[in-house]
């Protein structure tokens, strides 16, 4: 069965995006009404447990998302594609280039995990773990990565509709995944362009983080940081987030 998603756009230059810990394959609605439809083609993916893909089970590890992911762009019949992704995503979209770096055209990584995972502080970690039932640790969660200043009522709506489409089961399991999992000796030197967007308000994802991860990693990176974004510049800064995605994208493109 192939994995939950929806394709966008008719273009020739094909986008595989896959979303964040909050998120499913609505992750990038916002962006809709900025995207190049008829330059570009997306495929919005459902991780196991999650939006369209709720009722699959598996282990819900960076593996089995890049074996998904590549199995859903044979079944599209896409041999080379560019790959977006938020968050987790972010850290899944590497998983891909490891195990397919010939397939892979270019990566924009936003607000990204990277490959070696991340480190919490006890503290951080209960909060982060207890996530999986508690929508007040959720909503503690996205507040923090916003910069704290942003509508309770968004904070809210995130929260919850991420309790809605997502199992718990899942939830927790992918915490583990993007949490602990390193490999980034697997993608360090790696000449594929990256493009890496973190908000200036997100406390987590810094611009010091990312030099030292994704700048040191990837010789072809660059990094922009947006003004008015926190954790979720595709809700933030929608407009802005799709011309600089899709300006990296169509830059030094080969012509079909």
């Amino acid at each position: 069965m192939t994995i939950g998603h929806k394709t966008l756009g008719h273009g020739t230059h094909r986008v595989l995006a896959l979303h964040g810990w909050f998120g499913d394959e609505t992750c990038f609605d916002p962006l809709r009404d900025a995207l190049s439809l008829d330059e570009f083609s997306y495929a919005f993916m459902a991780y196991r447990g999650y939006g369209m893909s709720r009722q699959q089970r598996g282990e819900y590890t960076m593996k089995e998302i890049a074996a998904d992911a590549l199995a859903l762009a044979d079944a599209l019949e896409w041999e080379r594609f560019s790959l977006i992704g938020h968050s987790m995503g972010a850290m899944a979209v590497q998983r891909v280039l490891a195990d397919a770096p010939g397939r892979v055209e270019k990566i924009v990584a936003v607000t990204p995990v990277p490959a070696s995972g991340m480190k919490f502080d006890p503290e951080s970690w209960k909060l982060f773990e207890g996530a999986a039932r508690n929508l007040d640790s959720r909503r503690g969660i996205i507040d923090f990565s916003t910069g704290g200043r942003l509508s309770k009522a968004w904070i809210d709506r995130i929260a919850r509709y991420s309790a809605e489409t997502a199992t718990v089961e899942a939830f927790a399991a992918y915490l583990q995944a993007w949490a602990k999992t390193d490999f980034h000796d697997e993608i360090a030197g790696n000449p594929v362009p990256i493009k890496v967007i973190i908000g200036a308000h997100d406390q987590a994802l810094t611009e010091e983080a990312m030099k030292a991860t994704y700048l040191a990693w990837y010789p072809h990176a660059e990094l922009e940081v947006m003004a008015n974004a926190g954790h979720y510049p595709m809700n933030e800064a929608p407009v802005a987030l799709a011309t600089s995605i899709e300006a990296f994208l169509r830059r030094d493109a080969k012509k079909p």
